[in-house]
């Protein structure tokens, strides 16, 4: 059993269904296209599934003012799946016949969530999870924990008001005339106290005129707080000239943006 946090839904798990989800996860057994799989994986994007779990009811008290108030912690325990290598991942499910094919959940409370709340549980450090199966003893597919970052990654980047693709901009990529070296100090600096970074690049962009430092991050974390604090950090060494831009070293975009370019920082064993 995994004990964790979970965002639950109000939907009673009995009328979790998932059919466009089943006919693309069978399309894509059939033919592995990319545009069967790109479907595939946008499907598990929208879909809700179902977590069995064993929810319990905790008995906690706090002191305030010197008067003590009894209230409940609800803890939340789910059941993994284990392979012949004794790595861990989540099964989820995407309606009641699936999961019933998992003996011994007949009795099972059920959770149902999404992908973002999967995704948030996989990446956690402490949940020694290397990813979810999607119907694990049906027509199943896997999803190791490097895809799950890619994707909730490039979810979040997409959502975020200010990130560096914009609609129809001319875009050029280039290197620094000159490196902005006290910047890149104090960046490598910050870097080695963020321990879900593994490595930062630096390029200059150019849309519409506009230039920026381009700094492509390859990490594990929440991708708001991530690219805030390497704006906080910037900030000082930015003007109207040059702007910051970042991008996850996990979007192809960025990945191509760098292709052949040393990071300027990598973490280092002791930094782990």
């Amino acid at each position: 059993m995994s004990e964790m946090k979970v965002e639950g839904s109000k939907v009673p798990a009995e009328e979790i269904t998932n059919p466009a989800l089943k006919e693309a996860i069978e399309a894509m057994q059939a033919e592995g296209s990319k545009e069967n799989i790109d479907n595939m994986i946008n499907k598990v994007i929208e879909a809700k599934f179902i977590l069995p779990a064993r929810v319990t009811q905790i008995p906690s008290a706090r002191t305030t003012n010197g008067k003590t108030i009894m209230n409940n912690q609800t803890q939340v325990q789910f059941r993994l799946l284990e392979n012949n290598r004794k790595e861990k991942f989540f099964g989820v499910f995407t309606d009641i016949e699936e999961l019933y094919r998992w003996k011994g959940n007949e009795e099972a409370q059920k959770v149902v969530t999404d992908f973002d709340s999967i995704a948030h549980m996989v990446m956690d450090p402490k949940s020694g999870v290397l990813g979810f199966v999607v119907n694990p003893f049906g027509k199943s597919v896997t999803f190791p924990k490097n895809m799950v970052i890619s994707i909730k990654q490039q979810r979040d980047y997409m959502k975020m008001e200010n990130n560096t693709l914009k609609n129809g901009a001319q875009i050029k990529l280039g290197e620094p005339k000159e490196y902005p070296i006290d910047m890149m100090a104090a960046l490598i600096n910050h870097f080695s106290t963020e321990p879900g970074v593994n490595a930062a690049f630096l390029r200059m962009i150019e849309q519409d005129g506009q230039l920026s430092y381009f700094i492509v991050v390859d990490f594990i974390g929440n991708t708001q707080e991530v690219f805030e604090s390497i704006s906080e950090v910037a900030k000082p060494f930015l003007d109207d000239e040059i702007q910051l831009s970042m991008m996850p070293f996990s979007m192809e975009f960025a990945r191509n943006a760098v292709k052949g370019i040393e990071p300027f920082y990598i973490k280092k064993e002791d930094e782990e």
